[in-house]
């Protein structure tokens, strides 16, 4: 085959965490099979050329009624299902055999069935991704804290939680070190990997990472799919919400803004790490959302948050829409100072505030403007900011 990428659906799991006696993948939301909601955005995508699902045994009958349901979209990129193994490491070397018996060589897209809302945005980001890297993941920030538990059930250690991301999937690799990754720890009695870039780590290859969306839920409990479910029914409403936060200049030598460290003659007085753009930002996104505001959720008064990194607050509102069944249509964000200039930042901060939000950068806005040195910004006292959040959630009415 000379496409350029393929697809491989694990789709082989028998998801009794979620309850009922069909395996999750073929159970119906909004009317149509898990499985199905998973494939279509490969089977309609034109970078992707075949797309092979790994199956359960004794799913045959489930799969053929799905793919009889799959109206509209290109079906005639499906290769034959493969029955996969007793685990998920197994289920995908059986896929990726099957698609080199196929004579497939280029870069494969690895996806759990059970995720069936990968937006377009996410699907182009791996893409993108697995031009540029032999092996790519998609990661989203980690907002709570993490405990290590030891035997006992006592918490062993305390994990800096920006060292931390969850992984999603569509994971991209190189099909060729994929392949040979799996085999090599097949010889090596290696079988416990929960998922191929840990298998690649293991194997010697750097894995990249981009920015995942928490809308790419994985159907896990009972709870997912009635959330799923009333998110698919509701029409979506759009939400408009406004924030704007400010911080005094004090001794120093850098600003955060937009999540980018700046170097500068002055520091910034704040609780946390002071970077305006960000406070802003997570204001317009609960307000929003309707949910008071940065102060409500993190006050400062809690000796927690002293000189936390403010990407965390931004996070967890981000998070907050995603699971309000929402969407972020835009961030627009204003920094007003007179120095530091933020002009040859303003890329890199666009990029951060996306991959803080799970988001494309042509949903992200950054501008910035002097007071003409008017009032305390003018006089270079401090700075400020201003941000639009524009979101989509379910109508509750």
């Amino acid at each position: 085959m000379t496409h350029a990428f393929a697809a491989l659906i694990v789709a082989a799991g028998r998801g009794l965490r979620a309850g009922g006696a069909t395996p999750k993948q073929y159970r119906a939301i909004g009317g149509e099979p898990v499985l199905c909601r998973a494939l279509r955005p490969f089977l309609d995508a034109a970078a992707i050329g075949p797309v092979i699902v790994v199956t359960g045994p004794g799913d045959e009958p489930l799969y053929r009624d799905a793919q009889s349901r799959l109206a509209g979209a290109n079906t005639g990129k499906l290769l034959p299902p493969v029955l996969g193994g007793n685990t998920r490491q197994a289920s995908v070397h059986a896929g990726l055999r099957a698609l080199a018996a196929a004579g497939f060589s280029g870069t494969v897209l690895v996806h759990d069935a059970a995720r069936p809302f990968l937006a377009a945005d996410l699907l182009g980001r791996a893409l993108e991704s697995g031009r540029l890297h032999a092996a790519s993941v998609p990661t989203l920030a980690v907002t709570d804290t993490i405990k290590q538990i030891d035997d006992g059930g006592t918490i062993a250690a305390t994990l800096r939680r920006d060292r931390l991301a969850a992984v999603q999937t569509p994971q991209v690799f190189a099909f060729a070190p994929l392949l040979a990754a799996h085999e090599a720890a097949i010889v090596a009695g290696e079988t416990g990997f929960t998922d191929d870039s840990a298998i690649m780590e293991w194997a010697g290859h750097a894995v990249a990472t981009f920015a995942g969306d928490p809308m790419n839920l994985k159907l896990t409990h009972p709870g997912d799919f009635l959330a799923a479910e009333n998110s698919l029914g509701m029409a979506l409403v759009s939400r408009t919400g406004i924030g704007y936060d400010v911080h005094a200049f004090t001794e120093g030598d850098h600003a955060w803004i937009g999540g980018v460290r700046i170097d500068h003659d002055r520091g910034v007085l704040a609780h946390s790490d002071g970077d305006v753009g960000l406070h802003a930002l997570t204001d317009a996104l609960l307000g929003a959302l309707a949910e008071g505001d940065i102060g409500t959720h993190f006050p400062p008064s809690d000796p927690q948050w002293r000189g936390a990194s403010s990407d965390r607050f931004l996070a967890y509102a981000a998070e907050r829409v995603a699971a309000r069944g929402g969407r972020i249509d835009l961030l627009d964000l204003t920094i007003i100072c007179e120095t530091p200039k933020v002009g040859p930042h303003r890329e890199a901060i666009r990029r951060r505030i996306a991959g803080i939000c799970a988001v494309g950068e042509a949903k992200v806005s950054v501008k910035a403007t002097t007071s003409e040195r008017l009032g305390f910004t003018g006089r270079r006292e401090g700075l400020a900011a201003m941000a639009t959040a524009t979101i989509r959630l379910p109508d509750q009415e």
